[in-house]
């Protein structure tokens, strides 16, 4: 390649491995030859070289919930443009599951970590021990103070977003839909309406029902609040929602004339569903780029030797649709 390129061999590697500056016809023709010669890099002969493997690790609760997928589609993309390729493990939601395949990636020598936490209490000592060794960014959801670096939306000031829209179409009778996990983005935002809701009505902080993430349980919370003919439905997440809205097409409710029914994240089903469903959007581009921009600091750092632990809240944005849309 070098006699190819009429460059020296010395040119050739530093062009090929990005270590230092080299100018801009030179690197263009060496990857120009690079390409038509067909190289690829031995990325296993690089980590033995530089000790680094250029892999990060992702640890996910459950990519089945259609807000991950597009996280981890954001999350590939930043890192690919950093060098950095991306090993994926779903615990399932389980923190025991969530510590061994914490320590498989460990094992394979990654260079950082990305951890969604599945439980704020049971998840702190694997990533704990392992933020001790490797670079690591919480996204998403907190296990604890002192961990490590994070990056995660603001959901007081979501589920803030949602209760002044009720408050502004005329919503009183208010109840909250959410999950009874420990995860902190569960217990933020049930936090937040218990904060806020008094300002609708004053029974209205009191009227919590708590399942899980799901659409099964948005279904059957329906059932237990129904009784009492709430005029809002307040859902921690827009699977809740979604459930919720069906179950109260079944029961041949108004939507949202009876009822409004909110969600949070900003799943792609939310806005194709008939009605559409009133959501907190999740700034998903942003969150991963913040992710990528921690953990490159880190990985420039060295793990445990970049100063202070960052945390970084984005803000979030409402997204008004029929569901809760009532003509004047």
């Amino acid at each position: 390649m070098a006699r190819a390129s009429g460059c020296s061999v010395a040119t050739v590697s530093r062009v090929l491995a990005g270590t230092r500056p080299v100018g801009t016809e030179t690197a263009r023709r060496v990857r120009e030859v690079a390409d038509a010669l067909g190289y690829r890099p031995n990325h296993a002969a690089r980590a033995l070289r530089s000790r680094s493997t250029g892999t990060v690790g992702l640890v996910l609760p459950q990519i089945t919930n259609p807000f991950y997928p597009a996280l981890v589609r954001e999350l590939t993309h930043a890192l690919n443009a950093d060098g950095r390729a991306v090993l994926l493990a779903d615990c399932d939601d389980d923190p025991a599951a969530e510590a061994e395949y914490i320590a498989d990636l460990l094992s394979r020598q990654v260079d950082a970590l990305l951890v969604i936490p599945a439980h704020e209490d049971r998840s702190r000592q694997a990533v704990a021990s392992a933020a001790a060794r490797v670079p690591l960014v919480l996204m998403d959801r907190g296990c604890g103070p002192g961990i490590a670096d994070s990056v995660a939306v603001d959901n007081s000031a979501g589920m803030a977003l949602v209760l002044d829209h009720l408050v502004a179409t005329g919503r009183r009778r208010v109840c909250f839909i959410g999950a009874a996990g420990t995860a902190s983005a569960a217990a933020e935002r049930r936090a937040a309406y218990a904060a806020g809701a008094g300002a609708l009505d004053p029974a209205a902080p009191d009227r919590v029902f708590l399942g899980d993430f799901s659409v099964e349980w948005g279904r059957a919370a329906v059932d237990e609040v129904w009784q009492d003919r709430p005029d809002a439905l307040v859902c921690a997440n827009d699977l809740i929602a979604i459930g919720a809205l069906q179950r109260l097409q079944q029961l041949g409710a108004d939507v949202p004339g009876e009822v409004v029914v909110t969600g949070f994240d900003d799943i792609p089903m939310a806005a194709l569903l008939a009605p559409g469903i009133t959501t907190v959007r999740q700034p998903v581009p942003e969150l991963a780029a913040e992710a990528a921009r921690l953990l490159g600091h880190r990985l420039a750092d060295g793990a445990g030797d970049g100063g202070p632990q960052r945390a970084i809240r984005l803000a979030p944005e409402l997204v008004v649709r029929e569901s809760s849309r009532v003509a004047p």
